[in-house]
């Protein structure tokens, strides 16, 4: 890509999900093994998402006024690297909760800001984002399918090795990624609040808070689910690693299916496909055929979602709202609904069990695509 810095960019999606690929199977894992109940590790997992729910707007704000998005990232990039340390003593739920919420909230600075930066470098090619964006993918299949295998071998103690290694991997690539030049906005420029009134952003805002807290149970406890089920760590782990495969072809596709097919129509038939998935995934996790399909359709619940996405609140926050967009658009979908995801997963573990745990999450993801289908589509 002639122009843009694309392994710079690349690397930093690399350790940043590579991150996610350790937090998101094992860390579950990590809590079980200080004897921390299905509530306690729900609230711990949720934290990653609540933090999301209001850091990512104060930094797109500073951002915003200040221009300085990569700066931001690098700096938040080493206080969490620092802020990590706490995990090596915090064994208690409170300490625990106390240093996981500091990680977090420094975490979930980086991803909207470096969104904007890729995009903003991109330009009017932001049909090739998912080129850059797969290597976050490959990040996530190589630890999520080592650390299966390691956490065979070794006791769960080595995560949290394994996630400062990815956390200096990360602030190092935050440095050498490049500031962009914003597209230049003129003086018509829509206000933020009438481009945030319009009720196709309301329906994509909210169908992406229903998808992320669909996926509660798939991210806090799909792990667990697995080795209950009488699947190995390792086998659990390539497992998580055959949903991301699939995301790297879509990722590598979306170019040409964005050509022929409107992003709305795709974010519709994700959000459908999720649905189905959770429901094959807590009623038929004993049956590794069909769990096998249900992780190949992460290539549509994940990967073709999230392009669909990005594009559409590409396009309605432009020129200056750019940080801000991305940052409400994180902290809202990821940061309300990931935390509701991960809340409610802890709550109904225990009582309702597994499947209905996932019927739950289902449930989110068609009341997503009916709302969508109906004000989302519009021109």
């Amino acid at each position: 890509m002639t122009g843009v810095p694309y392994w710079r960019l690349s690397g930093f999606y690399f350790f940043y999900f590579a991150f996610v690929g350790a937090m998101a199977p094992y860390w579950g894992l990590y809590l079980h093994s200080l004897a921390f109940n299905p509530w306690q590790i729900g609230v711990l997992m949720s934290l990653l998402q609540v933090m999301r729910i209001f850091a990512p707007n104060i930094w797109g704000h500073i951002a915003d006024r200040t221009g300085r998005r990569v700066g931001i990232v690098r700096l938040a990039a080493l206080i969490c690297l620092i802020a990590f340390l706490g995990v090596f003593w915090a064994t208690s739920f409170w300490a625990l909760f106390l240093v996981m919420s500091f990680i977090s909230f420094f975490w979930s600075a980086s991803l909207p800001l470096v969104e904007v930066t890729t995009l903003s470098h991109l330009g009017e090619r932001t049909d090739r984002y998912g080129r850059i964006r797969l290597w976050g993918s490959v990040g996530f299949i190589l630890v999520v399918t080592g650390l299966g295998a390691a956490l065979d071998r070794y006791p769960v103690q080595i995560l949290l090795w394994v996630i400062l290694a990815l956390l200096v991997g990360l602030a190092f690539t935050a440095r050498v990624i490049p500031e962009a030049t914003l597209a230049p906005h003129g003086p018509d420029h829509t206000p933020m609040g009438q481009v945030l009134r319009r009720p196709e952003v309301i329906a994509l805002i909210a169908a992406a808070i229903l998808m992320a807290a669909a996926h509660g149970p798939y991210y806090t406890f799909f792990t667990i689910h697995l080795v209950e089920s009488g699947y190995s760590k390792t086998l659990a782990g390539w497992l998580w690693a055959l949903g991301v495969v699939c995301e790297i072809g879509v990722f590598l596709v979306m170019p040409r299916v964005f050509r022929r097919v409107r992003p709305e129509t795709v974010m519709l038939v994700t959000l459908f496909a999720a649905a189905l998935r959770f429901l094959l995934i807590g009623w038929r996790a004993d049956d590794l055929p069909v769990l096998l399909f249900a992780q190949l359709l992460h290539a549509l619940t994940f990967g073709a979602y999230h392009a669909s996405a990005m594009a559409l609140v590409h396009r309605h926050f432009v020129g200056k709202y750019q940080a801000r967009g991305q940052a409400l658009y994180n902290s809202l979908a990821f940061g309300v609904g990931g935390s509701l995801g991960s809340l409610y997963a802890g709550a109904a573990w225990d009582v309702l069990g597994s499947a209905w745990t996932f019927t739950l999450a289902s449930t989110f993801a068609v009341v997503a695509a009916l709302w969508f289908a109906v004000q989302g589509r519009r021109e």
